[in-house]
């Protein structure tokens, strides 16, 4: 597997983040991690998904998530959500992603994305200028 560039996002906690106890909801963990894939596709690879979209006529989507959580994150919390390539296919691309508060590590996930067409939300070849940047 080829060494890939991290992205990293810096994420608070916000109260809407968390239960009544102040401890991050499952669930939002979900929304960090796809708010640093979003700024990763922009900042990494010079797109966002409506110029993906405009462009292209593809969008990505989530095939399939594993998401492991370790240890809580709690209000008030500044974290860093990471993305990273893993692998990639033809139509698709996986990236491992996760949740640091400082240097300990709250969640990880692999997050398996396919690239569909607009027109029809079939699976399509990764344009070639995403594929470009993503093999180095």
């Amino acid at each position: 597997m080829a060494k890939h560039k991290q992205f990293s996002l810096p994420v608070r906690v916000y109260f809407q983040d968390t239960d009544a106890g102040g401890v991050v909801y499952h669930g939002s963990y979900v929304n960090f991690l796809e708010r640093a894939r979003t700024e990763w596709l922009r900042d990494m690879c010079g797109f966002s998904n409506g110029a993906l979209m405009k462009e292209f006529g593809a969008v990505f989507v989530v095939r399939e998530m594993k998401v492991e959580y370790l240890k809580p994150a709690l209000l008030d919390d500044m974290l860093a959500v990471t993305a990273q390539v893993a692998t990639l296919g033809r139509s698709s691309v996986k990236l491992v992603q996760t949740v640091l508060r400082g240097e300990e590590v709250l969640t990880q996930a692999e997050v398996h994305l396919v690239c569909v067409s607009l027109a029809s939300f079939k699976p399509i070849s990764v344009p070639d200028v995403l594929r470009e940047k993503w093999k180095n």
